[in-house]
């Protein structure tokens, strides 16, 4: 996020506006510090700290960049943006390094970054990393299990509790979910311990 300083804080919006060639509709700021002037606007100082989209996903992109030439890892890295947020393609030399045990190591890459951008933004920023395709058929085989389940709960009216799930996963499945009839879906649990349940639902 980067600064600056004008004598209002209009003026410093517009050198903002300029500096990263957009329209303020496309700027977020914040006011650091404002100081009226006195005879003839003398003294008067406006900071802010200001920036766009396209800043976000430059240090979303750096900030990997930089950890893959810590560990001297060859990594190729596309980013996208979805009606969800912002999503990171990464392909590398060992994917399955990258993915680790059950995708855990996958969601720690995702946890940490995700927090590093939202910190640096003041904001919470939504992201996904996904490694060669990992999540998409992760997405489909918990649909293939979850969609068997959901029709033993629709015959049976009794609920079913699903295992453990991270949080896109839980997202993905409550969608998924949601268009089969008598069906809902509810979160339990806290943390680490949060499961989905699904709900056998008459009035649905």
């Amino acid at each position: 996020m980067n600064r600056y300083t004008a004598k209002t804080v209009a003026e410093a919006v517009n050198q903002a506006c300029v500096e990263k060639n957009v329209s303020e509709e496309e700027l977020t700021y914040f006011v650091v510090e404002e100081k009226a002037g006195g005879l003839f606007g003398l003294g008067a100082k406006a900071v802010i700290e200001a920036y766009c989209q396209k800043d976000i996903e430059d240090f979303i992109v750096n900030y990997l960049k930089k950890y893959f030439d810590n560990i001297t890892m060859n990594c190729q890295i596309v980013l996208e943006t979805n009606k969800d947020g912002y999503l990171v393609k990464l392909d590398a030399d060992n994917n399955a390094i990258l993915i680790g045990k059950a995708g855990q190591t996958l969601q720690s890459i995702t946890n940490v970054v995700k927090s590093a951008a939202s910190a640096q933004f003041k904001k919470h920023i939504n992201l996904l990393v996904d490694v060669n395709g990992y999540k998409e058929e992760r997405y489909q085989k918990l649909k293939d299990m979850v969609g068997k389940i959901a029709k033993t709960v629709q015959k049976t009216k009794v609920s079913a509790r699903l295992g453990q799930m991270t949080n896109d996963e839980r997202r993905v499945i409550h969608q998924y979910l949601s268009t089969f009839p008598h069906i809902r879906t509810e979160s339990e649990g806290e943390g680490n311990d949060r499961r989905l349940k699904i709900i056998y639902d008459s009035n649905k």
